[in-house]
């Protein structure tokens, strides 16, 4: 290994760019709250905890103005085709 590295030409950021439409941001969230997500990517096989916590934010986004005989009817729509 090198005694000294030449850092002269070396940029901050990440190292790795990142996908269009994504931006990196700092947030808290209580540690129950990751749990619960990091386990139900356990539970499935594996995943990433961050995109299943997107796409639950993403679904309360597009559900959040619908008329509650309409979450309702979807609810039932989907729990029945569980049972199938």
């Amino acid at each position: 290994m090198k005694t000294s590295h030449d850092f002269s030409r070396a940029r901050r950021g990440a190292v790795i760019p990142l996908p269009a439409g994504k931006v990196r941001i700092t947030i808290r969230l209580d540690r129950d709250i990751i749990d619960w997500f990091k386990s139900k990517v356990e539970e499935a096989g594996g995943g990433n905890y961050q995109t299943l916590l997107n796409n639950a934010l993403r679904e309360y986004m597009e559900h959040r103005d619908e008329p509650l005989e309409k979450v309702l009817r979807r609810v039932v729509r989907e729990e029945l085709h569980a049972t199938r």
